[in-house]
């Protein structure tokens, strides 16, 4: 079935605050990332295992006050299944064989309860824990700020945090950066802010991970000043910045129409890095198109190919756009027979741009030069990246062809050649309209 596909996800900022943060921490044990909502969503491992551990019945009877059913039967697993390890470290074996009946499913059914809101019984859950000699894993440490910050309930992040400082644990950095990259997840700024000076007022680093943590938060939820000036900071401690948090901040750029400070923004990161694909060269040439400064925007081009970077489909669109707006017909055909050149698939924007570029100038008996030399046939797809659209919008055609493919239910047969026959009579019945009035 041939649908439009957009190879990226929105920039926008509901999708910047819910996708933007990374997956995984760069400690040596697993940790929980940070997301807004998914600035880039959680990949955490499955949380059920195979085992069959049955509590006893006093604890079935302590919590006999409840309507529902026994919580603790619904628990699967104790252990911590990446590593099949129990949630909790116990350094006395023979201690551990004495209450490992009392104390094992106490984690499990800690996150139950805070799973299901039910605060006071795990908080009371909490206070058994901290009383026995056991020390909590970074992984139950994680699932339980990750639940808490489901719920909103920061105050009681902030209550562990506490309880753990006071028993001087090893892993006790780690939970500070679990917390700080729950409280910039949520958009919790003032929290951020505090717990990170109380994390350096106690000598401990922050990492890479939480560095580009707390700057995606503020470039989502801060001002550009923020922005800025904690990125000033990100550069002083030689962090390598991640390409979320680039995109991050140029979006912060680009909905303030700062398009001179997104240009020097990409350039101070190095457009020498290549693990972030085009994405710094494509925009600065979109900072020179939002202007369209045609000679910056061609001098950069002519560069970056220059220095071996092979242009995608991104970087010709935003210089069809431009070509197209400014009706420069050769420059848009060289720009067409480049793509062919480099083995480039146009996509829906791409076709959009010759087929406003000459119907807007009344060429459209010439269009079929340009087009013969395309693969009309072709399913439509959208592969450029959204950041462009937000600079530079979209052209008539592709915002026509979006509500053909949106309303119509024959999508199987859709095709660029589709397309421009619908969208060149809709554009035949709006002259004839204009010229009857």
């Amino acid at each position: 079935m041939c649908e439009l596909q957009p190879l990226y996800y929105s920039t926008k900022t509901q999708t910047l605050s819910n996708h933007s943060f990374s997956n995984h921490h760069s400690f040596s044990m697993e940790t929980i990332s940070v997301t807004s909502h998914n600035i880039l969503p959680f990949k955490h491992p499955p949380s059920s295992s195979s085992s069959s551990f049955q509590p006893k019945q006093q604890a079935h009877h302590h919590h006999h006050h409840h309507h529902h059913h026994n919580p603790i039967n619904k628990i699967e697993s104790f252990q911590n299944p990446t590593s099949n390890k129990s949630f909790f470290y116990q350094p006395n074996s023979l201690h551990y064989h004495n209450d490992k009946h009392k104390h094992s499913s106490l984690p499990s059914l800690m996150l139950h309860y805070t799973e299901n809101s039910l605060f006071h019984q795990s908080q009371t859950t909490w206070e058994q824990l901290l009383n026995s000699s056991f020390n909590p894993s970074l992984h139950f440490i994680s699932k339980l700020f990750k639940s808490y910050t489901k719920q909103r309930k920061f105050n009681e992040i902030i209550n562990i945090l506490h309880s753990l400082s006071s028993k001087k644990l090893t892993l006790l950095p780690q939970f500070y950066s679990l917390a700080i990259s729950c409280f910039g997840a949520a958009g919790k700024v003032k929290l951020m802010e505090e717990t990170i000076n109380e994390m350096v007022s106690k000598g401990f680093q922050i990492d890479s991970k939480t560095g580009n943590e707390i700057l995606l938060c503020y470039s989502v939820f801060g001002s550009l000043n923020e922005m800025e000036n904690a990125y000033g900071r990100f550069k002083r401690s030689r962090f390598l910045i991640d390409e979320n948090v680039i995109r991050a901040m140029a979006y912060g750029y680009i909905k303030k129409r700062k398009f001179y400070e997104l240009g020097q923004f990409v350039r101070d990161v190095g457009l020498g890095r290549r693990n972030v694909g085009n994405l710094l060269w494509n925009l600065l040439l979109l900072s020179y198109a939002a202007n369209f400064k045609m000679k910056s925007l061609q001098r950069e081009f002519v560069r970056m190919v220059e220095l071996g970077f092979r242009p995608d489909v991104t970087t010709f669109n935003i210089r069809a756009l431009v070509f197209s707006r400014m009706a420069l017909f050769w420059d848009l055909h060289l720009s067409i027979e480049h793509m062919r050149s480099e083995k480039v698939v146009p996509d829906l924007v791409t076709y959009g741009c010759v087929a406003d570029a000459y119907l807007d100038r009344r060429f459209g008996r010439n269009l079929e030069f340009v087009l013969n030399k395309m693969d009309v046939d072709d399913c439509p797809r959208l592969l450029t990246d959204p950041f462009v659209f937000e600079v530079l919008g979209k052209g008539d055609f592709h915002l026509s062809s979006e509500a053909f493919m949106e309303y119509k239910t024959q999508q199987h047969e859709w095709s660029y050649r589709v397309l421009i026959k619908k969208y060149l009579k809709k554009q035949y019945r709006r002259d004839q309209i204009f010229w009857n009035y």
